[in-house]
This record gives C-alpha cells, sequence and structure tokens, in this order.
C-alpha cells in the first residue's frame, strides 16, 4: 500500500428528490449523502460501513458516475471526474468497476458467461475474437471456474459460482479501483470466506485498490486496512482497522463495535443499546445527526454539527465529546 491518494471524495452530497409529478416541483429530498469526505490510498482496502440506509451503496454508487452527485467533487489519480463525459468517461469505466451485492439480478440471464466477462473487450475495441475468447478462460482460471464453463448460462451457477463471474467481469479490464458494494453478503457463510480469499488474493496479483462497502463488522475486520463508518449520510470516524476495532472514538462506532459477536462464551462485553430508530433522510436532527440516540449528547450536540478532527495519527472523528481513552 502507498501513501499517495487514489481516491478522493470531498464534500459529497447526493439527495433524491420526492413528491411533484409532470411539471411540478419537488415536495422534498431525500439526503442520502450528505456532505461526506473520503480518501483511499492507492494498493489498500478501504472498508465503508454502517447501517442500512446509511448512504454506503449511493456514495459508491455517485463515485463510479452510476447516480450523478448533487453537489461535491470526486478526485480520481487527481482529476476531478464530475467533469468527465463522453470519451473521459468510458475510459473511466475501465480504471473502476463495480462488484454487486446481488450476483444473480447483476447478470443478463440471456447471456452466456463469455459474453459477461468480455462484453468490456468489445466495447472498449480490444483484442480479436480469438484473443478475447483466450482472455476469458484466462479470467475464469483466476477466478476459480474451469473454462470449459464459459458456454453456459447464470442461472446453471450456484451464488458462489456467479459472484465469481461477477469477479472476473469487474476484473477483465484490469482497473485501478474496485468498488465492492457488500459482495459476499447474498452467500452462506462458507462460501464468503472462498470470495474474500479470492479478492485479497486478486488485490496481490493485480496490485488492486478497493472501497470496499459492508455493513458486516467481522468480515471488514478480516479484509480492511482502513474503515470509514458512516451515519445518515456522513463520515462519522475514519481510522486504521486495528485502531477502530480496539479504540473507536465515536458513540455510534463504539455501539457498532459492542454489537459484534464474539466466539469466546466465556468472555463478557457490554451490551450498547442505541435509543431509539435511525433517524428520516427526509429530515435529519440538527446539529450532529447522531444525537437524539447519543448517550453522551450535550446541548452543544443538538445545535451544531461537528467537524472531523484528527485526534491521533491518521485517527480522524466527528464528535464534539469523542470517547478517547
Amino acid at each position: 500500500m502507498r501513501e499517495d491518494p487514489i481516491l478522493i471524495v470531498e464534500n459529497l452530497k447526493k439527495y433524491f428528490p420526492l413528491g411533484g409529478g409532470f411539471l411540478k416541483k419537488p415536495t422534498a429530498q431525500v439526503k442520502a449523502v450528505d456532505g461526506a469526505n473520503l480518501v483511499v490510498k492507492r494498493g489498500e482496502t478501504l472498508a465503508l460501513v454502517g447501517e442500512s440506509g446509511c448512504g454506503k451503496t449511493t456514495m459508491g454508487r455517485c463515485i463510479v458516475r452510476l447516480d450523478e452527485p448533487t453537489e461535491g467533487k470526486i478526485y480520481f489519480e487527481k482529476e476531478n471526474i464530475l467533469g468527465y463525459r463522453d470519451k473521459k468517461l468510458r475510459q473511466l469505466r475501465r480504471d473502476m468497476q463495480v462488484i454487486f451485492q446481488d450476483p444473480f439480478s447483476s447478470l443478463n440471464p440471456r447471456k452466456t458467461v463469455e459474453y459477461i466477462i468480455g462484453e468490456g473487450f468489445v466495447i472498449h475495441r480490444l483484442y480479436s475474437k480469438r484473443e478475447r475468447q483466450e482472455r476469458v478462460s484466462e479470467l475464469m482460471e483466476l477466478v476459480g471456474l474451469g473454462p470449459e464453463l464459459r458456454g453456459r448460462y447464470p442461472h446453471e451457477f450456484s451464488g458462489g459460482q456467479r459472484q465469481r463471474i461477477c469477479v472476473a467481469r469487474a476484473i477483465a479490464l484490469q482497473p485501478k479501483l474496485v468498488i465492492a458494494d457488500e459482495p459476499v453478503s447474498a452467500l452462506d457463510v462458507s462460501i464468503q470466506a472462498q470470495i474474500l480469499n479470492l479478492l485479497v488474493d486478486l488485490q496481490e496479483k493485480l496490485a488492486l485498490t478497493y472501497l470496499f462497502i459492508s455493513h458486516d463488522l467481522s468480515v471488514v475486520r478480516h479484509i480492511s486496512n482502513r474503515v470509514a463508518v458512516m451515519y445518515l449520510g456522513h463520515i462519522v470516524e475514519q481510522a486504521s482497522r486495528e485502531v477502530l476495532f480496539k479504540e473507536p472514538a465515536h458513540p455510534y462506532t463504539e455501539a457498532l463495535m459492542a454489537a459484534v459477536p464474539v466466539a469466546d462464551p466465556f468472555r463478557k462485553k457490554h451490551a450498547i443499546h442505541l435509543e431509539g430508530d435511525v433517524p428520516s433522510p427526509l429530515n435529519p436532527p440538527s446539529g450532529c445527526s447522531f444525537h437524539p440516540r447519543c448517550r453522551y449528547f450535550q446541548d452543544v450536540c443538538r445545535k451544531t454539527p461537528p467537524v472531523m478532527e484528527e485526534i491521533d495519527a491518521g485517527h480522524e472523528v466527528a464528535c464534539h465529546f469523542p470517547r478517547i481513552t
């Protein structure tokens, strides 16, 4: 892992309009991502974690321009990609790829595996027809599938095999950044370990950088180098994996870590019960978005949004009263 960033996200916002209709103005906005900042270093695995609905997937989709951000800047290799159009945007697709959560719905059921994996070669006009076939066979072997299966359709594979096809498609164009959106959450536990190990091996072989989106902290602990915690559209804490799991500073991160199951039946853990439900992104709370559920909140939390500050080397937190040990 190198220290120079491959991706920098600044004040990213994505609002979805609600209400209205034909020629009518929207009556409200869902603030899915609301001023998020993120830095991904070249060659690392940065995990983006948080509860369902916190904006993780939307942020990932905005980064690869599947959704257009409402506001903000996204720098990929020091260039703001939000200005990209047509030819430059197509070139960006070669450098940034996605592994989606559901391997079945993300594969075209009418196309063979050979077509699915090799479609990028056709779009970008790479290789001859014979070279494409050879390259598809190499990719299938690389992800643990027999090349003799390339004429089959997605429904003829198991869930784990389909996700291997998705991985092969994602790495086919030799991208620099792969956004893995809950890539193992739809799989059995035993298959999850295989896919995670595959991703680790491919990272070493192909010098990949991962933005790994997940809500499963046990998976994150296995695969990540650094972790960013997201809550209601905001990044509230960032640190190395070791520091975040050992010394969480934000009350929300502290609650997440306390909820991780422990394999030792004789080890006692102090459970932290968060009050209430996650607020609606339609009408987020004033000040700190976590204050209605925080057991440490004070009056300033209700009035003033906290600023992300570094409390230790590489450890940043957005909290007025971080839990510093």
